[in-house]
């Protein structure tokens, strides 16, 4: 079964909740069999993945140009994108049968602001520049770090969503964080008083500038 919408669902999406719903009915129809979801997550993917990618919205440059890495199943960037129609969202993902539902997504829902990159995100080193880089559950971030931040421009930003050792992988990482220059590092923790569980971000701004 899957879960009932939360509440906080029209607050969070606003005017963009339809397009939302739209594709959370499609993840839970088919997103197991096409191995983007696991056989437990419909009784909590409005929870754990819709809404805990759609709490890091508000974070979003406007007007910003955003990588995601590792897409996967739409979480974060997919979800963002819905959401965020004033940003452009490039979505990084190596799996050829992920990138081909999410650009069945991009087009159903007419999502103009969001597409599609295959490869990993080291792939695309020198290839563009970005305002913002987001990830979710992709790796350490003292592996993460180096992945992304030669697309970020000078003065972007590391946006990551992570679980509850994210202070011990911050510590592990202090080496690289210095090599790429990263300063106001922080962790904010969204969605409290309206998620039963808050999102855990791990910020970072790159370079001297913005």
């Amino acid at each position: 079964m899957i879960e009932t919408e939360p509440s906080v669902t029209a607050e969070l999406a606003g005017n963009r909740v339809e397009v939302l719903r739209s594709f959370t009915a499609d993840l839970a129809a088919r997103g197991e069999e096409l191995g983007l979801i696991g056989p437990l997550e419909l009784p909590r993917l409005w929870t754990r993945h819709i809404l805990n990618s759609a709490v890091l919205a508000p974070l979003i440059r406007n007007g910003g140009r955003v990588a995601d890495i590792g897409t996967g199943g739409g979480m974060p960037g997919l979800v963002l994108g819905i959401i965020r129609p004033d940003a452009e969202f490039l979505l990084i993902e190596p799996m050829e049968r992920r990138c081909a539902w999410l650009n069945e997504q991009i087009e159903r829902l007419e999502l103009a602001n969001v597409e599609v990159r295959r490869g990993r995100a080291e792939e695309f080193h020198g290839a563009f520049e970005v305002d913002q880089v987001t990830a979710r559950a992709v790796t350490a971030l003292r592996k993460l770090v180096p992945l992304t931040a030669p697309l970020l421009r000078d003065g972007g930003e590391m946006l990551f969503l992570k679980g509850a050792a994210i202070h011990d992988e911050i510590e592990a990482a202090q080496k690289v964080l210095r090599k790429h220059r990263l300063h106001d590092i922080s962790v904010e923790e969204l969605g409290e008083g309206k998620l039963a569980e808050t999102t855990r971000v791990f910020r970072a701004r790159l370079g001297t500038h913005g």
